[in-house]
């Protein structure tokens, strides 16, 4: 794919014959050197793209709540759940048939709908991990304990193609300096790191509204780096069809891989467009 001039970058086309698609997708295309962004239903997007032809997909929908996106009312967000099941049901079947043998999918969710739609994930694919991303703040809800945590499952599609594990920094005392954890005769194999685990309560799964860059929710840019950095492959192809505010995309281009990212909202479309011109390393740790 050329590289565009800058003025050509953020203007849409019409259509696309980029050779992740079945033939031509014909819609709102914002065309840039590593991948495309496409404003359009997350369904539609996946139901386009040729089957085979992502090395990851990364799920991060609507969680049904309620909440307002966009100019799209509260409304949209809150159908029925035998609706919002079958929505689902269709996005993850197509999510699966669109990944290359070996591939990984990563589903980031509430609890109550990711182990609700774990059954339909295993149809397709072949359960990894269930990814704990511990919440700084709770709030009791009801007859609850309070939610501490969004979940983030991994499957993949037979054997991975690529998994690689990366170390996390030690947890330190703020106070002594110390390590928090007694490694006992391990010391010096953490001496650089720990293994990351499935846990992860070393990063807030929410950006701080200051660094946000819409109003709505918008992931920090170290969740979709780890998916990167475990199941990324250099010049592969990440599919993200609920993509908000596009941090897929900078996660992306640090891990030299291509994109197809989405969103129903042309704002946060034109965003995104305007987001992969930013001026960062093409790779990087995650």
């Amino acid at each position: 794919m050329l590289e565009l001039p800058n003025k050509a970058r953020t203007k849409p086309l019409k259509e696309s014959r980029c050779r992740w698609w079945q033939g031509t997708y014909k819609g709102v295309v914002y065309r840039h050197k590593h991948g495309e962004i496409v404003c359009d239903d997350a369904l539609h997007v996946l139901d386009s793209l040729r089957e085979e032809c992502a090395d990851i997909v990364f799920l991060d929908p609507p969680f049904n709540l309620g909440k307002r996106y966009g100019k799209n009312g509260s409304h949209h967000d809150k159908k029925k759940e035998s609706e919002y099941l079958q929505y689902m049901e269709k996005v993850i079947s197509r999510s699966a048939a669109v990944l290359k043998d070996g591939g990984a999918l990563y589903l980031y969710h509430i609890p109550k709908w990711a182990i609700r739609l774990s059954p339909f994930l295993e149809e397709h694919l072949d359960f990894r991990h269930w990814i704990a991303i511990s919440m700084k703040n709770g709030f009791v809800r009801g007859d609850h304990l309070y939610p501490a945590h969004y979940a983030l499952t991994y499957y993949t599609k037979g054997k991975p193609g690529a998994f690689n594990r990366p170390k996390v920094p030690k947890p330190i005392c703020a106070r002594c300096k110390k390590d928090l954890r007694d490694y006992g005769g391990y010391k010096k194999y953490v001496e650089n790191g720990i293994n990351l685990s499935d846990v992860w309560d070393d990063i807030s799964p929410v950006r701080h509204h200051k660094k946000k860059t819409r109003a709505a929710n918008e992931l920090p840019l170290i969740i979709p780096q780890r998916v990167t950095t475990l199941s990324g492959i250099e010049g592969g192809l990440i599919v993200d069809p609920f993509a908000g505010s596009g941090t897929t995309i900078l996660a992306a281009r640090l891990a030299g891989m291509r994109y197809v990212v989405s969103d129903s909202e042309k704002e946060y479309c034109e965003l995104m467009s305007t987001r992969a011109c930013e001026d960062i390393p093409e790779k990087g740790p995650a």
